[in-house]
C-alpha cells in the first residue's frame, strides 16, 4: 500500500532528446522529472537552450540507476554517441526531411501557378 512503511519508490532517470522547433537543434538531457524538464525548456528557464525555443521531446531512455543515465547522457554528447543517436532516429530525420522538400516543392508550384 502506497505511503505503508514496506513501500518502495522507484525514481526513474531520463536521458532525453528535444529538438528546436525554431531551427532543428538538438539538446540532450538528463532529469529524474521528464514533464517538469520539457516545460523549463519551453519556458525558457534554461539558457542555454531559452534562445532556440520552442522545443519538442523527440527520444527518451529511462533509467533505473542514476549513473547508468549520466554515464549514458555523456556518450550521446560525444562524436560516436550523436553518430549512434541519428542512426536510432534515422527515420525520424528521414521523414521530416522528406516533408521539407515536399513543402519547398509545394510552394515553388503554387508560386509558379499564381
Amino acid at each position: 500500500m502506497p505511503g505503508s512503511e514496506n513501500s518502495t519508490v522507484i525514481m526513474f532517470h531520463y536521458i532525453y532528446v528535444i529538438e528546436s522547433v525554431k531551427n532543428c537543434n538538438l539538446y540532450i538531457g538528463y532529469t529524474n522529472n521528464l514533464r517538469k524538464r520539457i516545460k523549463e525548456h519551453n519556458r525558457g528557464l534554461n539558457f542555454s537552450t531559452k534562445p532556440y525555443m520552442p522545443w519538442q521531446l523527440i527520444h527518451y531512455e529511462v533509467y533505473l540507476n542514476e549513473n547508468d543515465a549520466k554515464r549514458r547522457e555523456r556518450y550521446l554528447k560525444t562524436n560516436q554517441g550523436s553518430r549512434l543517436l541519428k542512426r536510432m532516429l534515422k527515420e525520424y530525420f528521414y521523414s521530416k526531411k522528406r516533408m521539407s522538400v515536399l513543402n519547398k516543392i509545394s510552394r515553388i508550384s503554387t508560386t509558379w501557378r499564381a
